[in-house]
């Protein structure tokens, strides 16, 4: 494996302190899952599906999808 030539580095101590992460939990609403499946046996699908069902917005991160639980997948995080 290589690296990347211009490695993005920044602080994540801030992201490690429990109620920050306890924060983001309650109030995010949308959520980026990468590896989302199609496939209704895969953990990722059922993962997403609950999410939704539960008021999320799923972003479905797939290079191998085109669409998943009726949203449009991605191909990577930067899309």
């Amino acid at each position: 494996m290589s690296t990347p030539a211009n490695p993005v580095t920044f602080d994540l101590a801030p992201f490690q302190d429990p109620l920050t992460i306890q924060r983001v939990l309650l109030n995010a609403r949308n959520v980026a899952i990468v590896g989302l499946s199609s496939n209704e046996l895969r953990a990722s699908n059922f993962v997403g599906y609950y999410l939704q069902r539960h008021g999320y917005r799923v972003f479905p991160v797939n290079p191998r999808e085109t669409e998943t639980l009726g949203e449009k997948s991605y191909a990577s995080l930067l899309d």
